[in-house]
């Protein structure tokens, strides 16, 4: 097994390699987006520039509460929020892997540890298909999907989306997902 600082080196040399490709090949490097995911204000989600009505006519200072004065790039937000999750999984995998080696473990720790680690790289998994199969079938240009336990979050690169394509993502991620609840979004592009 490969020793923690091996494993952690290895872990951030491969997202700066990823970070450093993704920002040279992205075309507008310097932009930011805030979702604002507080159902309270319209049901929807907000991207930093649209107006939400929010505070807009006053000083500024109540729409900033809500939502950053950058400019949103939905691309940015996605990737940023794949790595975030990402980083999150490693470091519970690494506690996981831990525990498994640990000698002062139970065997009901380690199997529980072992189940997981193999439900983390499922979910992994099948975020990347569900999100490669909703592309491929609605002709979407990007889709983010985060899955925990029992609950299914998929957000839409789109200008506009019906209830029927709502309807029809949230029955791909069911057959994915069996029994979890299911969320579908959309944010519209810049």
């Amino acid at each position: 097994m490969l020793k923690k600082q091996t494993v952690w080196l290895l872990t951030m040399l491969s997202l700066l390699i990823v970070l450093s490709v993704y920002y040279m090949t992205s075309p507008n490097g310097d932009e930011l987006a805030f979702i604002n995911d507080n159902p309270e204000e319209n049901g929807t989600s907000t991207a930093a520039g649209d107006s939400d009505g929010s505070g807009d006519s006053g000083s500024g200072e109540e729409g900033e509460k809500d939502v950053t004065t950058e400019p949103a790039n939905v691309d940015e937000l996605f990737a940023s929020i794949r790595m975030q999750t990402m980083d999150q999984r490693s470091e519970a995998k690494t506690r996981l892997e831990e525990i498994v080696a640990s000698s002062s473990t139970s065997t009901d720790e380690k199997n529980e540890a072992v189940n997981q680690i193999e439900l983390m790289e499922q979910y992994a998994s099948k975020e990347t298909i569900l999100e490669d199969s909703i592309i491929a079938e609605k002709n979407y240009e990007e889709v983010l999907v985060r899955a925990e336990e029992g609950h299914v979050q998929i957000t839409v690169k789109s200008d506009k989306m019906t209830a029927q394509e709502a309807n029809s993502i949230m029955q791909m991620a069911a057959d994915e997902f069996a029994g979890a609840n299911v969320d579908v979004k959309y944010i519209p592009q810049k």
